[in-house]
């Protein structure tokens, strides 16, 4: 701040807070089979109602549908879907143009995504409603029901209603490509309204035109105009002598524009062909004559470009993919689902989720492949910012098979957990009149975002609270006894109990023997959780000056953040000093360190561990008087 001047001064001073703002804990992502969808991005979705407008129904041989609905079920409200498939392909079909002679392929409309599914498409090509003789529209139906109209679209890539634009930004269903090679010896026209004048007055001599879209430019009729022909002959002078505004001489078009009465019309023609060519007559703003001889679409004319001809040619249910090549149908592509994908499909998947930082819980909905389950875990591990939940096959449905799963994986860390067996459900497409067989990843997800929500990431997700919605039954009921050798392994097993219904009886990651420290998942959680939110909350610190009054201010922000988690119940201890503590000093940061750039910051904290054997001892009472 400059003082030059006697007086008071104003200067804000920050106070060194910057809160931190804890990390989402409970965003899922789901890769799998889809009806539909994008296969190289990940979407967010927020509902089963959008997550079907996106990918589509039930398959009967993909989870990834159920694993959806079972997640808002149970009280997800964030969800990314990666689609994944194998050799899909997208329908797709070529139509006509509208030349009397030799039409060729002019436009391809194809599915949005690749699957069968885009075979159910159909098209109707009707003529714009605005401008029927340049312009054409879109419809896209399923099933006879219109899903979208786009109208008054153009072949001219110049104009803002260009097909490939329209349809490129607004279209959920389909994608266009116009045949760039294909155009057309057809000169843009002008022609005049019916009853034209023949004659015009001294002071009416003036038009303002744009052939091929040079610009609107003033053209001056000289006499004589007092006849049709005359008038048609003055135009075409005045045109044929006109230079443009941006050219230093005259075009072709300008050059071998025609004037003509037809059919007692005025016809003016551009000198040029192909689909940029056009005459668009105008008023002028004084001496205006276009009224008088009805040139201009707002004077009863008509106006057509070189690219009207190059439209599709009329028609209606086109079908997409699954048309016969005949006619206005120059060629088609059917719509495939491909092969059915394989572990490198759904462990390329993950690989999509690089870049989407926020997601917490990562499933593979019904894939119970120990591959994939192993580069799913070791993938979140070295992310350290989300847990995968695991699925076990569909015929793994005894306390050996669930063991040996297990025992057969070679990646046991805690950023992974497992939950056994499947979940029987009402069937959701209505083909079954039994309940079918579902994976409880979609099911887990869920209820780690609803006890997150309700308790804190820091409660495990499991117990009575832990109620599963969306399940009528289980594959495999399991007692006690059977639990007793798998719990220590780090099966989590999902149980039937009369007064409580189905529910979640298992807290451990699969790291339960090989990283006991973080046995739990609620302390995995928790822990990745804090660091995140610090990782985030102090990106400020970056360049500051290496010394006290940065260490000072760390240790205030992160030290606030820590507290308030404490009084929220994260912690044991009855005190913060019991709970947490923020080291960042000269002991922590030593000159070296400072030389090097590096300052560091030391956070601890007394994880909660779940109750997880709730042992009651009793006695009698003996020798008490009566």
């Amino acid at each position: 701040m400059e003082t030059l001047h006697p007086g008071v001064y104003i200067q804000e001073v920050p106070s060194g807070v910057r809160p931190i703002e804890g990390a989402s804990t409970s965003t899922a992502a789901f890769i799998g089979k889809a009806e539909k969808g994008p296969l190289d991005r990940a979407l967010m979705m927020t509902s089963f109602v959008e997550f079907q407008a996106a990918y589509g129904t039930f398959l009967g041989d993909g989870f990834l549908a159920h694993a959806a609905l079972k997640f808002f079920d149970n009280g997800g409200k964030r969800l990314y879907i990666v689609r994944v498939a194998k050799g899909a392909a997208i329908a797709d079909i070529g139509l006509a143009d509208r030349k009397t002679v030799g039409p060729a392929l002019t436009l391809t409309v194809a599915a949005g995504t690749a699957g069968r599914w885009g075979n159910t498409l159909d098209l109707d090509v009707e003529n714009g409603t605005q401008d029927p003789d340049d312009e054409f529209a879109l419809r896209v139906k399923q099933g006879g029901v219109t899903l979208e109209t786009f109208d008054n679209l153009s072949m001219n890539p110049d104009t803002a209603n260009f097909v490939e634009k329209v349809v490129g930004a607004g279209s959920r269903f389909i994608k266009v490509a116009v045949n760039g090679a294909n155009d057309s010896t057809d000169k843009g026209t002008s022609t005049s309204g019916a009853t034209p004048a023949t004659s015009l007055a001294a002071t009416q001599h003036h038009l303002t035109i744009n052939i091929n879209g040079d610009g609107a430019q003033d053209v001056p009729l000289a006499d004589p105009t007092t006849t049709d022909a005359e008038i048609a002959t003055a135009i075409q002078t005045a045109v044929r002598a006109l230079i443009p505004k941006r050219a230093s001489t005259p075009p072709a078009a300008f050059t071998a524009c025609t004037a003509a009465v037809v059919g007692g019309k005025y016809v003016l023609t551009s000198g040029q062909g192909g689909k940029l060519s056009s005459v668009e007559v105008t008023d002028a703003p004084a001496g205006n004559a276009a009224a008088l001889l009805k040139l201009g679409t707002s004077n009863g004319g008509i106006q057509m470009t070189g690219a009207a001809v190059l439209r599709p040619a009329l028609g209606t249910d086109y079908h997409v993919g699954d048309a016969t090549v005949a006619g206005n149908v120059i060629a088609t592509t059917l719509g495939s689902d491909g092969t059915t994908p394989q572990d490198l499909e759904y462990q390329n998947g993950l690989r999509v989720l690089d870049t989407r930082r926020d997601v917490n819980i990562v499933a593979v909905p019904g894939i119970g492949s120990k591959p994939v389950v192993d580069v799913a875990t070791n993938y979140c591990a070295q992310r350290q910012d989300c847990v995968f939940i695991a699925d076990m096959a569909p015929t793994d449905d005894t306390k050996e098979e669930a063991q040996d799963f297990v025992n057969a994986l070679t990646v046991k860390k805690s950023y992974g957990a497992i939950y056994f067996p499947w979940l029987l459900a009402t069937d959701p497409a209505g083909v079954s009149p039994t309940p079918i067989k579902l994976p409880p990843s979609g099911y887990m997800a869920g209820m780690y975002a609803q006890i997150d929500s309700r308790r804190g990431v820091w409660k495990a997700p499991a117990g009575t609270e832990a109620n599963i919605g969306g399940a009528v039954g289980l594959t495999k009921e399991i007692t006690d006894a059977e639990q007793d050798t798998l719990n220590p392994i780090g099966v989590n097993v999902i149980r039937a109990f009369p007064a409580s219904g189905i529910v979640v009886w298992g807290a451990r990651t699969l790291a339960t023997r090989s990283d006991p420290e973080y046995r739990y998942v609620p302390i995995r959680r928790t822990a990745i959780f804090i660091e995140q939110s610090i990782y985030n909350g102090i990106q400020w610190a970056v360049f500051e000056p290496n010394d006290e009054g940065l260490w000072s201010s760390l240790r205030l922000n992160i030290g606030a953040f820590m507290l308030r988690l404490f009084r929220a119940g994260a912690f044991q201890g009855d005190s913060p000093a019991k709970a947490f503590f923020v080291k960042c000093d000269g002991q922590t940061t030593i000159q070296a360190d400072i030389d090097a750039g590096v300052v560091n910051i030391l956070v601890g904290f007394a994880p909660l561990k779940p109750a997880e054997f709730v042992v009651l001892k009793l006695s009698q009472m003996a020798g008490q008087p009566a």
